[in-house]
């Protein structure tokens, strides 16, 4: 006869187990229940706050915040890079266009059918006035006819100042390489293949650099000093008259000739000076 414990029914959520020795029911401790309807992170032993805190430790849950974290304070530095490059190209390309619309407009000596085409005989006039080949063999034959030291020293520092010249605008042209204006008709005397470019104009670069020359190392009247003055400004509007550089061309150019006189008196060369250094060449 079957025991009167097997018919009592389990109370307390409990669930039994079998296989006891003496045949009855054992029962599990009621002190750590199994209850089905709570959570899976309770049902596997943990307790809610070390689930958040594992959850928040998780590397999904560490790269999702950095990411955010980094986003967010990366914006502003991006707008920044985005806006002055912006800002940056916005104003070169209007100073540019102002460049070409100015050079454009006082262009005009640029053919003999433009407005002042009267005037293109005496701009080109001027324009072989600042030419380096005349000044190269100007100041050559001063130098072999001058008979004093003084004179000799003075024009062989301008010589070696020409040749800078020459070395440095060709520099700049073949780095910067910038065409002439469109309007620019080519019939310029003994021209070079850097000659093509336009940046900077070399013109007014020697202009600049010998106009500063002569009021250092010549003895001249103030009409005269006026005249080396107005020589130089109008070598350097000649260039834009004519079409042959835009406005920017010629404003660098005469800064570049104004650094390069500064650079000649660093390198300032004296005959005893030349002397020793073609004894040690020899």
């Amino acid at each position: 006869m079957p025991s009167p414990k097997s018919k009592n029914p389990v109370h307390g959520g409990g669930s039994p187990v079998l296989g006891s020795s003496n045949g009855r029911y054992d029962f599990m401790s009621l002190t750590k229940p199994l209850n089905r309807s709570s959570p899976p992170h309770q049902r596997q032993g943990s307790d809610p706050a070390t689930a958040r805190l594992r959850a928040s430790e998780s590397p999904t849950r560490r790269r999702g915040s950095s990411s955010s974290t980094g986003s967010g304070q990366g914006l502003p530095e991006e707008d920044g890079l985005r806006l002055n490059p912006s800002f940056i190209r916005v104003a070169l390309s209007s100073l540019l266009a102002i460049d070409l619309w100015m050079s454009k407009t006082m262009g005009v000596c640029a053919c003999e059918d433009s407005s002042w085409g009267s005037v293109r005989p005496l701009m080109k006039l001027i324009e072989i006035s600042g030419h380096g080949i005349p000044w190269l063999a100007g100041t050559a034959y001063c130098l072999y006819k001058s008979d004093s030291a003084t004179g000799q020293e003075v024009m062989l520092n301008l010589f070696m100042g020409l040749l800078l010249d020459l070395v440095l605008v060709t520099i700049v042209k073949a780095v910067v390489r910038r065409r002439r204006p469109a309007h620019n008709r080519m019939d310029m005397f003994a021209t070079f293949s850097v000659d093509r470019f336009s940046f900077p104009s070399g013109h007014a670069t020697r202009a600049a650099m010998c106009g500063r020359f002569l009021l250092a190392h010549l003895v001249l009247a103030a009409p005269l000093r006026f005249l080396v003055v107005l020589w130089a400004a109008l070598v350097g509007l000649s260039r834009v008259l004519l079409g042959r550089h835009n406005v920017t061309d010629v404003m660098f150019g005469f800064w570049m000739g104004y650094v390069q006189y500064n650079l000649i008196e660093m390198l300032w060369l004296s005959p005893q000076t030349l002397q020793g250094l073609l004894g040690q060449l020899a």
